[in-house]
């Protein structure tokens, strides 16, 4: 088994606020939604990974869907894992830099990692972590 996706809730109209967080913030590419499922609104995110024969596979998907009336995810949330402490630390800068909450009180809580807490514009708790000690600056 294997995950597919995660779905986390927004607005009527809030997809641009999704962009800025899911896109701009956690750097995510933005991908068409099948046309059936367009009309519905929100937006559809994924990262990328490159694979053992040197190609390039899906690593997450986030989907962005309307909510009416929207109820964020305050306790249940999707959690990326990124390569390098470093990369998590730029993360939590660009969220910042646009605005968005970052909690970094639980940094050293979970065992063999680094992490932080968000929350996007629609209130979604989205966690980010690397491996505790990955690619920190003097690693290389």
């Amino acid at each position: 088994m294997r995950l597919h996706h995660v779905q986390v809730g927004c607005p009527r109209g809030g997809e641009d606020d999704a962009r800025r967080f899911y896109g701009e913030g956690l750097g995510m590419v933005e991908v068409d939604k099948p046309p059936l499922l367009a009309g519905r609104g929100g937006c559809w995110f994924r990262s990328y990974a490159d694979d053992r024969a040197g190609g390039r596979v899906v690593a997450a998907e986030i989907h962005v869907g309307v909510d009416v009336p929207a109820t964020p995810g305050r306790r249940a949330h999707p959690a990326l894992v990124v390569d390098h402490v470093q990369e998590l630390e730029d993360i939590a800068r660009r969220l910042r830099d646009l605005g968005f909450v970052v909690d970094t009180t639980e940094r050293h809580t979970f065992p063999g990692y680094e992490r932080f807490h968000a929350v996007d514009a629609a209130g979604n708790r989205v966690e980010v972590m690397a491996e505790a000690g990955a690619g920190r600056s003097g690693d290389r």
